[in-house]
């Protein structure tokens, strides 16, 4: 990536409707500027010019470990040890078979309760398919430390819950775990592209996280898993597919897997979606991470001053302290899920997360100083109209 650094916010690098305050990008990231282009170029120039040849000629079939490569520069992974493909959860799943197959002699999945529903139901259902004694232990956050001990074969942790935004200790969690003689597994669904993150650094064996988000890769965006080389090299794979044989046109009968983190490829990369994603990591030539970090909990400090000095109906569910949280901030209101959608009636956008949750994500890419104040403006209007009380925004919509 280019070394020049980059003064934030970027907003003329995204496509953003005129007037929109867009606090959701840990939901969904905004569509950036050249990725339609990308795709339209890879499907006309490269799909229809090209057709099968596209595999060899356009370097189809590389696309999963040089996005890989991008997004490892993110997380401090180092070069070939991140592959792109398939879902977070199929990727989550990939992982934990792996790592559990490297403590046979141990039968407990560690996770807590801030995890995201999905990364818990891949543990249950793989729980339930191994039978044997195997169980999925789940504890609060702030007991994951504590509950490390010899029982324990994998500790599966995200590292921002994604309904408050409490941040974990990366380093200090890892330790704890290898103390234990477990396994680290870290989801980093709302890290990656929030903040700096360093997985190499804190030594943990595998990491895990989509690209929809921070990464602004776009609706369905692959998702990407990492694991220490050292590891890599002779992880065991439980979804053995075909590109991750270490000769996929070689058609052999028995699996034999490939070298490294390719052996965690599964099928056939998603093409378009992968240039999409390629595309929109050039967002990030010369963002220093830093940078971000520190913008970040500047825009949500002021966010949270503004709201609770104008909206005292609502409270803060996320840690007060910045550096105890991820790019986000809640606050628990009992009418949080008709209030959120009058919010974004007025283009205001956040989101809502059962049971009362409203959600707002921060990100310096594309968001200032104006628009956390503006934000703080409209929400303080519609608690002080009772807006959230229209009958309009009483309706559930299936996606929240």
């Amino acid at each position: 990536m280019n070394s020049t650094k980059t003064t934030l916010p970027v907003k003329e690098k995204f496509i953003l409707p005129e007037g929109m305050i867009y606090l959701d990008g840990n939901s969904l990231g905004p569509l950036p500027k050249g990725a339609a282009a990308r795709v339209q170029t890879m499907m006309t120039d490269e799909w229809g010019a090209h057709l099968i040849k596209g595999w060899n000629v356009d370097d189809w079939m590389a696309q999963p470990m040089r996005v890989g490569n991008l997004i490892g520069r993110l997380i401090g992974a180092p070069d070939a040890s991140v592959t792109m493909g398939d879902t977070l959860s199929i990727k989550v799943y990939q992982a934990l078979s792996a790592a559990l197959k490297m403590r046979p002699d141990r039968r407990v999945i560690l996770s807590d309760s801030g995890n995201f529903p999905s990364d818990l139901y891949m543990a249950q259902g793989l729980v339930q398919q191994l039978g044997q004694g195997y169980e999925l232990r789940i504890v609060a956050p702030e007991d994951v430390v504590g509950a490390m001990d010899d029982t324990v074969a994998v500790a599966m942790i995200t590292q921002v819950d994604y309904r408050s935004g409490r941040l974990h200790d990366m380093a200090q969690v890892t330790q704890a775990a290898h103390g234990a003689g477990a396994v680290m597994l870290w989801d980093l669904a709302h890290t990656a592209g929030a903040m700096p993150v360093d997985v190499a650094a804190s030594n943990c064996e595998f990491a895990v996280g989509c690209t929809y988000k921070y990464l602004n890769g776009g609706p369905g965006a692959p998702a990407f898993i990492y694991a220490r080389p050292d590891v890599a090299a002779d992880m065991q794979p439980a979804l053995a597919g075909w590109l991750g044989h270490d000769a996929p046109f070689a058609f052999e009968l028995d699996y034999r897997p490939a070298p490294g983190i390719e052996r965690m490829r599964v099928g056939t990369p998603p093409v378009l979606q992968l240039a999409a994603l390629e595309e929109a990591m050039t967002v990030w030539e010369g963002v220093d991470m830093e940078d971000l970090r520190v913008a970040s909990i500047r825009l949500s400090d002021l966010f949270i001053a503004g709201v609770e000095r104008a909206c005292p109906e609502l409270t803060l569910v996320s840690p007060r302290d910045g550096a105890m949280r991820g790019s986000q901030v809640s606050f628990a209101f009992e009418n949080g899920y008709a209030a959120m959608q009058a919010l974004i009636a007025r283009d205001v956008i956040g989101d809502f997360r059962a049971p009362n949750i409203m959600r707002f994500g921060f990100t310096p890419l594309y968001i200032n100083e104006d628009d956390v104040e503006r934000a703080v403006e409209i929400l303080s209007d519609v608690m002080k109209k009772r807006l959230w009380d229209q009958p309009q925004y009483q309706r559930k919509s299936a996606v929240t």
